[in-house]
């Protein structure tokens, strides 16, 4: 069976580990745990999990240069762009949601952008992990690299779990079943009391 390469976006280092840029590496321990595995080191700048289905990885350089680790793990282990599934943090889309896409520009991702530019191609499946917009007028930039709210952190643990729960059904799925599944089942968060 040809394996497929799953890569959770993040930056490393613990005083980053709680933030919302951080929602893809949470997603692949999430997969790790599952796998009941352990992430080792590898030459390709990335933190490794390899099962008989799949190669977890999340690269160990900045955000904003994950496109070199990924190009390497797909040129080592010869998995092409068809059967790669990237995990991130999307602004666009609302905090609780999940969408499972195929392609698309990168909405000012760093992560993507270099993921794209380094493969050459934007054809690969994405886990867009919902974060919703900044408040106010607060920098995108300084909104993602914080930590989820203590409102949000609630629900977070459900949240990595489902977002597993969609690698998982593209893997053995496919895309339009996974999204007819996911897409309508947004989690319901409750807002502030009025």
């Amino acid at each position: 069976m040809d394996r497929w390469l799953i890569v959770g976006l993040g930056n490393p280092g613990s005083e980053y580990a709680g933030n919302r840029h951080n929602a893809g590496f949470m997603t692949l321990d999430e997969l790790a745990a599952r796998a009941g595995g352990r992430f080792k080191a590898h030459k390709s700048r990335a933190e490794v999990l390899e099962t008989r289905a799949a190669v977890l990885a999340k690269p160990l350089t900045f955000m904003n240069l994950s496109g070199g680790p990924v190009k390497a793990l797909s040129d080592f282990y010869k998995i092409g762009p068809d059967r790669l599934i990237v995990v991130h943090d999307e602004l666009d889309v609302p905090y609780g949601a999940l969408r499972a896409k195929l392609g698309g520009g990168d909405n000012g991702h760093n992560g993507l952008k270099s993921i794209t530019k380094s493969l050459g191609t934007r054809d690969y499946l994405r886990v867009r992990f919902g974060i919703g917009r900044p408040p106010g007028r607060m920098d995108p930039a300084a909104f993602v690299l914080r930590d989820f709210a203590t409102a949000e952190r609630k629900d977070l643990p459900f949240l990595v779990d489902r977002a597993a729960d969609v690698v998982e059904s593209l893997i053995h799925h496919g895309l339009e079943a996974t999204q007819n599944e996911y897409h309508r089942a947004d989690l319901k968060i409750s807002g502030p009391p009025r």
